[in-house]
């Protein structure tokens, strides 16, 4: 799935699990240009329950620059779950690289455990405009 994006704005994406309908976050930034790649959630204070960051075209990620844990998803070309990371540390965390991924969704840490999200998972995406995606997931 191809999105537009312009950061944090007002579009974004919600994720459910297509076996249960079960939203991992309903407010998903998108970041698929280099600067918002690069910068990702470097230097962010925190990442509130409900929200994520999706980033494209990516097979691994590092935790430099980062304040607070994350939850990291690496999804395929079909949104199918190939690898996930729970509770990467800040600075010291680094992911494995996973050469059959094309994006990651970077979520709160402990987001993969209370959904009991695993490596086969199928994801949906959906857009979202900023008015329904203040509504929580």
């Amino acid at each position: 799935m191809k999105v537009v994006t312009h950061e944090w704005r007002s579009m974004f994406l919600k994720v459910t699990r297509e076996s249960d309908g079960i939203s991992l976050a309903g407010r998903v930034g998108i970041a698929d240009s280099f600067w918002t790649r690069f910068r990702g959630l470097m230097l962010r204070e925190t990442l509130p329950p409900g929200e994520g960051l999706m980033i494209e075209g990516c097979t691994s990620i590092h935790m430099m620059f980062m304040r607070f844990p994350i939850d990291a998803l690496f999804l395929d070309s079909s949104n199918t779950a190939v690898g996930l990371y729970q509770s990467l540390r800040p600075w010291t965390g680094i992911s494995g690289w996973h050469r059959n991924a094309s994006r990651v969704l970077e979520l709160p840490a402990e987001t993969l455990h209370r959904f009991s999200v695993a490596v086969g998972d199928r994801f949906h995406l959906e857009e979202v405009h900023e008015d329904s995606a203040q509504k929580g997931c």
